[in-house]
């Protein structure tokens, strides 16, 4: 089983992603009509294993309207006409929003006015 290394700590397994390819609009010329190259990627925050607590909760905050009410993370690509580019891409975009809610945030010093 493969796993995505997002952090030192952090590393989630393929088989928690879940794609679904559909249709794309925009560049391709009579190719877009017929070959479904954007691509759906699905995480389950709610209930995925290999998140911390802390990381989990950041990641609902970061991810506002991407975020299902079931907890389930939709990240959509469809900036290419290759499937494995848009599909690479989408997994690009989940590390880069998971490497930002890894991230704790500085604790505020409160200063004399």
């Amino acid at each position: 089983m493969t796993e995505i290394q997002i952090t030192d700590h952090i590393a989630i397994r393929e088989d928690e992603l879940d794609f679904s390819f559909v249709q794309s609009s925009g560049p391709g010329g009579q190719h877009v009509n017929k070959a479904a190259t954007a691509v759906q990627l699905r995480f389950d925050v709610a209930h995925s294993t290999s998140l911390p607590d802390d990381v989990r909760e950041r990641l609902k905050s970061l991810a506002g309207s991407r975020l299902t009410q079931d907890g389930v993370l939709i990240i959509e690509s469809q900036r290419s006409r290759s499937q494995e580019r848009n599909r690479q891409d989408a997994v690009n975009r989940l590390i880069k929003l998971l490497q930002r809610a890894a991230k704790k945030p500085k604790r505020r010093v409160k200063t004399k006015p």
